[in-house]
């Protein structure tokens, strides 16, 4: 699991660098958690520091509602994913069971548009590893814990992007 978020810290930092954005999405407390590690990323994790762009995807109630309402729930993310992601940038996808369909349909979406695709997961949702050019399974079938892995492994991605992107900063 440490080699997994030291390869996703590292893919997210060369994203950024290369004035590139990180999305996040994520349902119920892992729409919680992109929430809080999108805020980690713009405003500050420890240290006062410029702004690094990420956007959760879970926070536009006008586009998820009508999104849902157009198209169905399952392409809430997806269609952000379409209208927000450029190639070159990062989603980030958290599922604790893996299996969420508008998790997946927003992979497919940023897989088609050029972006890099990240999941973190648990132990059932090993097989989405397929639809992610990185994965981070948490060792645990325990909802509350894997979101608890889950937010401790983004707050260690979190120092790494922000120590790095200090040392080096992104272009603009």
């Amino acid at each position: 699991m440490l080699a997994a978020a030291r390869k996703i810290a590292d893919v997210m930092i060369a994203a950024m660098r290369s004035g590139h954005k990180i999305l996040i999405a994520g349902n119920g407390g892992s729409a919680g958690d992109a929430q809080h590690i999108a805020a980690e990323i713009v405003g500050r994790y420890k240290k006062d520091r410029p702004a690094y762009p990420a956007i959760a995807l879970t926070t536009d109630t006008s586009a998820l509602t009508a999104i849902a309402n157009d198209y169905g729930f399952e392409q809430v993310f997806a269609r952000q994913v379409a209208g927000l992601g450029r190639r070159g940038d990062a989603l980030l996808a958290l599922t604790t069971s893996g299996r969420s369909p508008n998790i997946l349909a927003a992979l497919r979406a940023a897989h088609e548009h050029g972006l890099v695709t990240i999941g973190f997961t648990g132990t059932k949702g090993a097989a989405m590893g397929v639809a992610c050019n990185h994965l981070l399974v948490a060792p645990s079938d325990d909802t509350p814990i894997i979101q608890q892995i889950h937010l401790a492994v983004a707050h260690g991605i979190c120092e790494e992007i922000e120590q790095a992107l200090i040392r080096d900063p992104p272009r603009k």
